[in-house]
């Protein structure tokens, strides 16, 4: 395609948050005219707080992405190794279990400082630029027309050859979609909410060891906490609302840690500690599925506005980035041509984007050090169902068939000869029904999969 035409292409880029500024920065780089549109103010110069900052753990996927527009660097600097989970038991005791080998890690970053440094990427960038305090009112993406109103809240008009939703969950694009046919869309909110909580510096260091992520599993809750750069971790509550809303007075939220996190109160305090949990309500978390993610050539969906999902497997924001990486290579496969990449997009990422919001319900395995694709995992985790149950089938067999053999041999003065050796038959069913040797290999490498 010539490039005086993609220089006319204009894409308005609705949302301004990681994955909104992330793919700006992807579409800047082929000439495109930018536009993006976030309906908060400039974080970079907010007079105002929104709370704790959230940490994210980066995964292996996301870097890829912000190494494609040459940002890796940057923010792993800024971010801080996790090499294995630290399972802190209630009696306080601690069990690491690595992610992987030495080299491999997730990294913990803040949410803040990263979306600060994606939108001052896309801001280098001459045909990109920023609307702040601007409002998505309608979307008719078949005449290629916006209706945004910013702060002098005077409806503008906008026409565009593009429109990118990437803002969020609860994306208006997405509700326009949802108005033309053929368009699948579900949500699901989980009895879950959560709540960020603080440990700071003690004595001018981490409180606890930096290099893990902390997790407290309390059955139907847990708690976990990522370190900052500040030598303060920022820990995040995951409990039911119904055992939140038991928790109404300071000495009910005491009573509640000494209870289920005791080793946790020194390390934030008490003070602090009702200081946080009640600073701010307990958030909600939704999963939300839908199909297809494009319009014709007019409209793409990327991240939360595409999949939002339950953050359990810690992977929201680094399927997003994905989202970007993948998208900028279809772009390259198909010359630039939207009419081409939106559909293979959409089929590319669906059953990805499906899967990964599966995981993380169930929290089953996890695939953070590689781009293995998500709905292969899934495939691969049905797989190992199945195999689990033939062996617990294996297993019922194995008690039955020794059970017969005993009670034959010492009732029997003369036990039949075919059943002395019940093990040949035995390893003949291991070795032809249950577990094959190509199938044992399988079951190895899935074993690998999951310590990562």
């Amino acid at each position: 395609m010539d490039s005086s035409v993609i220089q006319r292409k204009k894409v308005a880029v609705i949302g301004g948050g990681l994955v909104g500024s992330l793919q700006a920065c992807f579409l800047a780089k082929r000439n495109f005219q930018i536009d993006v549109y976030e309906a908060r103010e400039d974080s970079r110069v907010a007079t105002f707080t929104r709370g704790r900052s959230i940490n994210l753990a980066l995964s292996h996927r996301g870097r890829q992405a912000l190494k494609a527009v040459g940002l890796e660097d940057q923010i792993v600097s800024q971010g801080i190794p996790m090499r294995a989970r630290m399972i802190h038991s209630l009696s306080g005791k601690k069990s690491a279990i690595p992610y992987g080998t030495n080299s491999q890690y997730i990294l913990s970053v803040s949410r803040e400082n990263l979306n600060k440094d994606l939108l001052t990427a896309a801001e280098k960038y001459p045909n990109v630029k920023m609307h702040f305090n601007h409002r998505l009112l309608k979307c008719n993406p078949e005449e290629g027309m916006i209706t945004v109103l910013g702060s002098d809240k005077v409806p503008k008009d906008v026409t565009c050859d593009l429109i990118v939703g990437c803002d969020g969950a609860y994306s208006t694009v997405r509700s326009h979609l949802m108005k033309k046919p053929r368009f699948d869309y579900s949500q699901q909110y989980i009895p879950h909410g959560y709540m960020e909580l603080t440990i700071p510096p003690k004595n001018g260091d981490y409180a606890m060891e930096p290099n893990y992520l902390h997790i407290w599993p309390r059955n139907t809750f847990m708690m976990i906490a990522l370190p900052n750069m500040d030598k303060s971790f920022t820990c995040t509550l995951f409990m039911p609302f119904e055992e939140f809303e038991k928790l109404l007075t300071s000495n009910d939220v005491v009573d509640f840690f000494q209870k289920y996190f005791p080793d946790a109160i020194p390390l934030i305090g008490e003070k602090l500690l009702v200081q946080d949990f009640f600073l701010l309500p307990a958030q909600p978390m939704i999963s939300v599925k839908c199909s297809s993610f494009h319009l014709k050539s007019h409209c793409v969906l990327l991240g939360d506005a595409a999949h939002a999902i339950v953050p359990f497997f810690g992977q929201g924001m680094n399927a997003g980035f994905e989202d970007c990486l993948v998208f900028d290579e279809l772009m390259d496969k198909f010359s630039n041509d939207l009419s081409l990449c939106l559909p293979v997009f959409s089929r590319l990422r669906i059953p990805d984007d499906h899967a990964i919001s599966d995981l993380s319900m169930y929290n089953y395995i996890e695939v953070t050090f590689s781009r293995i694709r998500y709905h292969e995992a899934v495939q691969r985790w049905h797989w190992q169902k199945k195999v689990i149950n033939k062996g617990l089938f294996f297993l019922g067999s194995l008690i039955a068939i020794s059970s017969t053999y005993l009670l034959i041999h010492y009732m029997s003065p003369r036990p039949f000869l075919r059943l002395r050796r019940p093990w040949n038959w035995i390893a003949h069913f291991w070795n032809t029904t249950c577990f094959p040797a190509k199938a044992m290999d399988s079951l190895e490498q899935i074993s690998n999969l999951i310590s990562r």
